[in-house]
């Protein structure tokens, strides 16, 4: 009986100890691709802000996901095309590094100011990281301008949400004074 319960203990804190370093791992994969990833813009298309049942968000559509669909929607005899999840598309920088749409990736050899960018396709709608950028209940003012969305991407074509642009690539939120 004491054996069984000296098992159970190593086994409980190993266990702990291998989900703590999967979190940390995962957490320090998060950081490193915020600090590390390519800096892109992408436009917002319109969309329904509020929703009082959760606080304060903006709800987010990019015009960039609303070309995809087009694509997608033309593709139509593609039966593989239209079942698939996930995607690809292919992005030409601009000066400003905002995103726009090239192509549906290929596999042609990107050009030197295109960039691939990974999207989801949830419940029949493309997404990028997410469909909601989250603040401060009392401060929808602030976030009233949006225009564009700032994404950090890594080098797999991943984009992570960052902060809230303007029409003039103003950061909008805590740091705008």
């Amino acid at each position: 009986m004491m054996r069984s319960a000296k098992w159970n203990r190593t086994v409980v804190i190993v266990t702990t100890l291998l989900m703590l370093a999967v979190v940390n791992w995962a957490i320090w994969q998060k950081e490193r691709h915020l600090a590390e990833g390519e800096i892109v813009y992408l436009e917002l298309a319109p969309v329904d802000p509020r929703s009082l049942m959760q606080g304060d968000y903006m709800a987010l559509n990019f015009a960039l996901g609303d070309q995809i669909q087009t694509m997608l929607h033309q593709a139509e005899s593609d039966n593989d095309l239209l079942k698939a999840s996930n995607g690809v598309v292919v992005v030409r920088l601009d000066e400003q590094r905002i995103a726009h749409f090239q192509r549906l990736d290929d596999g042609t050899s990107l050009a030197d100011h295109e960039r691939q960018l990974r999207y989801r396709l949830r419940n029949g709608q493309v997404r990028f990281a997410t469909d909601a950028f989250f603040f401060q209940e009392g401060h929808a003012e602030r976030y009233e301008p949006a225009r564009y969305g700032q994404f950090r991407v890594n080098t797999q074509g991943e984009p992570l949400l960052v902060a809230m642009y303007d029409d003039e690539l103003n950061q909008l939120g805590e740091t705008t004074k």
